[in-house]
């Protein structure tokens, strides 16, 4: 595909949605768009063309972008009425961004691929920072051919972009780093609960440990978050909530002991009892805080 323009349906633009799609625009591609809300004004003045449904993107693209919350969203804005597979014609291409189940993803790429198109699961991890600066790591399933196809378009909103293996294999991959964001996110809260409560400064502390074995991107944004008590999302709690669901499911069909991931998810659902459902994941320490009945930035007694 080479620099050349291409086509672009880009579907839900949500916080990782709209800067993704803008990032296409920026490259010079004819993106198409469609939300369920209202298609946000600023990709429209850099030239985006909003679409009435996905059916209309699918018709007017030749690769088509989704990008949604969960996995029945993802099969709702494919198959319902007016929904992208029935705009589609042989040759193009899916690509399905979101992070849903591997199970589903499978099925949703037999259906494609029997109307003579073809599927990619291609998940993210980054958050929004890395979608705003075009930074994302993206895990791709699909046939090696269609990954090579597609990779242009991709390195337009990501930079490690891997093919992990064949269809679903990209979602299994981005379960399991999401099992790797939430446990670390529970070991950044302690550690800089720890601190706090132990009369240290945290955003002290925090700095002292980005430059030695601890340090990690979690560390690093999350955990100033944290300490600027800032957790407007970001990815929300409930979100992280359903891809810790995923990998627990799993790992019960496959007979795997995840405690931590067990625990993550229950400190997780304790937010979600405070109303926290909405809060960026970094939130999680926020259950800890209560449990301990200390928070970060307090004056520790």
């Amino acid at each position: 595909m080479g620099t050349q323009q291409i086509n672009i349906g880009f579907i839900g633009l949500g916080i990782m949605g709209t800067p993704m799609a803008g990032h296409l625009i920026k490259a010079g591609h004819k993106v198409f768009l469609h939300s369920r809300g209202t298609v946000p004004g600023e990709l429209m003045e850099a030239g985006g063309s909003a679409c009435a449904s996905g059916k209309e993107v699918a018709q007017k693209a030749d690769i088509v972008i989704i990008m949604v919350p969960d996995t029945p969203d993802v099969g709702k804005v494919l198959f319902d009425e007016n929904g992208v597979a029935e705009g589609l014609s042989k040759g193009k291409v899916v690509i399905d961004m979101s992070s849903i189940s591997p199970v589903e993803t499978k099925e949703y790429a037999a259906k494609i691929e029997a109307l003579g198109c073809d599927y990619i699961d291609a998940p993210v991890s980054g958050g929004d920072v890395g979608a705003k600066n075009a930074t994302l790591s993206i895990m791709c399933g699909g046939k090696p051919e269609v990954f090579e196809r597609v990779q242009p378009v991709l390195a337009c909103m990501g930079r490690n972009i891997t093919r992990v293996g064949g269809t679903g294999d990209g979602q299994t991959c981005k379960v399991a780093n999401q099992i790797v964001v939430a446990l670390t996110i529970n070991a950044v809260s302690e550690g800089l609960l720890f601190a706090a409560r132990a009369g240290a400064d945290p955003a002290k502390v925090r700095e002292a440990l980005l430059g030695g074995l601890a340090t990690s991107r979690i560390l690093e944004i999350l955990g100033e978050r944290m300490i600027k008590r800032t957790f407007n999302p970001g990815f929300r709690i409930k979100l992280h909530q359903k891809d810790l669901n995923l990998a627990l499911t799993a790992a019960r069909q496959l007979g795997l002991a995840l405690p931590a991931t067990g625990t993550a998810q229950q400190l997780f659902s304790a937010c979600v009892a405070h109303g926290g459902e909405g809060w960026d994941h970094s939130g999680m320490v926020r259950a800890l805080e209560k449990l301990s009945n200390f928070e970060i930035g307090q004056q520790a007694g």
